[in-house]
């Protein structure tokens, strides 16, 4: 029969897509306010320039590489199947290409929004210290190698999903070309949290610290920006997980709801450790919190009960606040804690699938097969990350170079790599740019605002 356009579908799916495009900007104010005061442009403008990059990308390869029909191995598609997005939008009788109702071009606003979050995530492990340049070329590159491949492994029939190819089928077998105990998830606990963690920790081993991490305060320059930014997450993941649902059904309830639900339980754990271990719960504390709980919910969001959800959120807030201190303890700068709250609460959201799914967990009775392939697909999500940026960041190392001069990391990466000052200090405001007859050149912007 010949597909016909659903309205409803159409329309929701193109609000989810917006609302995670918001997320960036969102994450933008949520970094930015971690950061101190001569960070802030330069850590706004990493979401912002990965905005640039991966939107161009993705329509070029990164759709044709996540969801083309010629696997590579299971572990991505053909870039040149659908370069440019080519057979994706108008069929031969000049109609638009439906799937499930929902026009396929759609589905590709739905998804690059997606891509564009993941890779501005990894940006505040390296705050403070890293070239621009070199960061504009590192998101184009490991979007190719590592998230559209881990995009097509576990939403794109790859071996990560539940086709009888995958690791699934290998662990449990399959009936009908369908693993019998399917990995899930949901919204991206493996492609987008996990992923971005793993590249986080790897950076920041392969670039260093910051100059004086350890012996000076670095403290969030201004709280009310991070919870402002939090708070656009926490609306813009409604699209994220409910808009996953791929219709404005009972599941997207189901998934808004636990989103909801997560997210606020997380405040709580993670306040409650706050209380406890330093005596204060902080506001610091709370943006966090909603993060943690939003990052576990992401891969259950459908597949869990509201009680669950709580339970989830609890653990996850608990947990990641405990995690951001081993920064400390083994001395890796993980500046605003991605790996904390990212590559933790991505790990606690999958594992914890194995236990609180109410189909396949095993507080439901039903055995700890779904544990057993949740903890595969996570390791083998970790493994990919790790090695594709390690060998990213080490090519950029050692060709473009990674970081900024010492003397410049001092003075402000705002001015250095920007020319520009994100509030008026010394005298120097921040829509001052140093063009050449008109505000003096670059070192001159500078020496002004060091004086």
């Amino acid at each position: 029969m010949e597909e016909v356009l659903d309205p409803g579908i159409t329309a929701w799916m193109l609000t989810s897509a917006s609302l995670v495009l918001l997320m960036t900007p969102g994450l933008a104010l949520f970094y930015g306010g971690m950061v101190r005061a001569k960070s802030v442009l330069n850590m706004m403008m990493m979401s912002f320039g990965a905005m640039g990059v991966i939107g161009v990308v993705y329509v070029l390869w990164g759709w044709s590489m996540s969801y083309s029909d010629g696997s590579v191995g299971g572990l991505f598609g053909n870039p040149f199947e659908q370069f440019g997005l080519q057979g994706t939008i108008l069929d031969d009788a000049g109609e638009y290409v439906l799937s499930g109702g929902l026009p396929v071009i759609v589905d590709v606003g739905f998804q690059a929004t997606f891509a564009i979050i993941t890779v501005a995530l990894i940006s505040g492990a390296i705050a403070d210290r890293t070239k621009f340049s070199t960061w504009m070329v590192f998101t184009g590159i490991w979007a190719t190698v590592a998230f559209f491949p881990l995009a097509h492994m576990v939403w794109g029939g790859g071996i990560l999903g539940d086709s009888d190819r995958g690791i699934a089928s290998w662990l449990f077998g399959s009936t009908d070309g369908e693993a019998n105990v399917a990995p899930i998830d949901f919204a991206g606990g493996t492609v987008v949290h996990i992923n971005a963690g793993v590249a986080a920790l790897v950076l920041v081993l392969l670039i260093g610290a910051r100059k004086g991490f350890g012996k000076e305060q670095m403290r969030p320059h201004n709280l009310p920006l991070v919870m402002l930014g939090a708070g656009l997450l926490w609306f813009g993941w409604f699209g994220f997980n409910a808009g996953s649902a791929y219709g404005a059904d009972g599941t997207a309830g189901l998934a808004w709801v636990n989103t909801t639900t997560c997210a606020a339980a997380a405040i709580l754990g993670w306040l409650i450790v706050e209380k406890i271990r330093d005596g204060e719960p902080t506001s610091l504390g709370a943006a966090s919190g909603i993060v943690a709980g939003l990052v576990a919910i992401t891969p259950a969001a459908g597949d869990v009960s509201p009680v669950g959800a709580i339970v989830l959120g609890l653990a996850a807030g608990a947990l990641c606040a405990l995690a951001v201190g081993l920064k400390y303890k083994f001395g890796y700068d993980d500046s605003l804690d991605v790996v904390g709250v990212h590559l933790v609460g991505g790990l606690v959201g999958t594992i914890a699938l194995g236990f609180l799914a109410t189909s396949g967990g095993l507080f439901y009775g039903d055995g700890i097969k779904l544990l057993i392939v949740q903890i595969a697909i996570a390791l083998f999500a970790m493994l990919w990350s790790g090695v594709l940026t390690l060998i990213v960041g080490l090519a950029l190392k050692y060709t473009l170079g990674w970081r900024i001069a010492e003397d410049d990391e001092v003075s402000g990466i705002d001015l250095v790599e920007h020319g520009e000052s994100g509030y008026d200090f010394a005298g120097l405001g921040g829509a001052r740019r140093p063009m050449s007859g008109v505000l003096g050149t670059k070192s001159a912007v500078t020496e002004g605002a060091e004086a």
